[in-house]
């Protein structure tokens, strides 16, 4: 394999990765303050249809941003106010997020755009555009790994880049920062964040806001970056996946990172290997290639989160005593 298909590979990797990543540190923040957070499927499909639908009626990029953005925030709220204030079963909360989702974006999109539940495809000016090309095109005269290093590393959209800083940004918030600390806290022993005078709700809340625009901007990146349209059910367990993900890393943003990559790294991996020829085997199935993602999740799950250690209070409601 020569360098250009190696750089094509990698860029590849890390295009199908941003959404698994921006969705583990999403439900790394809220799992790490005590919220079970089985709703990113549903957030991401949200907030992805509210992105589409809004770019192609207002043919404005900062409104499909804003309006995504909003939508997420809301969904966490709202999931903040059933799980939270009044204690209900985040497991089951999320699963209701969801299911609605996958429900109301198909027939919201069949009744404002009659085209079986897509949205118009967005114009370019609505979408992310790539970022340091010009620097990219220096880097591609360098002689040997210039022209594999350039399609590799630039010419990526914002998002790309941007993922990767906030895993940065995510690790720093919960490990260097006050903030952090007590959000770590609040995850393991709420009853002792409480003893200290601070407010275990919301500490909750305020995780639950950062799941929210972190889903969002999982969400944005499948129809302002990827794809040019919103599709019913796009997501394709993405959001079970960053679990996965985030389940494999122990919590921790650096390993959650590792795991997306590899789940993004497979997923480039299928996309070429589909009609491709292997010696021994012949033409792969084009259905065993594409389920490699998903049959890893599994393996991970049966063999990591026996070893993982979730946060203590994980799942348990708080309940201040009076």
């Amino acid at each position: 394999m020569d360098e250009l298909a190696i750089g094509s590979l990698v860029a590849s990797t890390l295009r199908v990765s941003v959404p698994l990543i921006l969705c583990a540190l999403a439900g790394l923040l809220s799992e790490r303050a005590g919220v079970i957070d089985l709703g990113l499927e549903g957030k991401m499909l949200a907030t992805a249809f509210a992105a589409a639908a809004t770019g192609a009626v207002t043919q404005s990029l900062p409104a499909a941003l804003a309006v995504a953005l909003a939508v997420g925030l809301a969904l966490s709220m709202l999931q903040g106010y059933a799980c939270v204030t009044h204690g209900g079963d985040q497991v089951v909360f999320g699963m209701a997020i969801t299911m609605t989702a996958a429900g109301a974006t198909v027939v919201l999109g069949l009744a404002w755009f009659q085209q079986g539940g897509q949205t118009p495809p967005l114009d370019d000016a609505v979408r992310l555009g790539p970022w340091f090309t010009t620097l990219g095109e220096q880097v591609a005269r360098l002689p040997g790994i210039g022209p594999g290093l350039a399609l590799a590393l630039f010419g990526h959209t914002a998002l790309v880049y941007g993922a990767l800083a906030l895993v940065a940004a995510v690790w720093w918030l919960l490990w260097r920062t006050r903030f952090g600390l007590r959000l770590r806290a609040v995850g393991e022993n709420p009853a002792m964040v409480d003893a200290a005078g601070v407010g275990v709700a919301l500490l909750r809340y305020q995780a639950l806001a950062l799941n929210g625009l972190l889903s969002a901007l999982a969400g944005c990146s499948l129809v302002l970056a990827q794809n040019p349209s919103f599709i019913p059910n796009m997501t394709a367990g993405r959001g079970y996946m960053a679990l996965a993900a985030m389940i494999f890393g122990k919590w921790h943003p650096a390993g959650a990172l590792a795991a997306c990559l590899l789940f993004g790294f497979l997923d480039a991996v299928s996309i070429r290997l589909q009609g491709a020829e292997l010696p021994l085997i012949g033409t792969v199935p084009v259905q065993a290639i594409q389920a490699l993602p998903y049959l890893l999740t599994v393996v991970l799950l049966a063999g990591f989160i026996g070893r993982s250690r979730a946060p203590a209070a994980l799942g348990r409601p708080y309940v201040k005593e009076r």
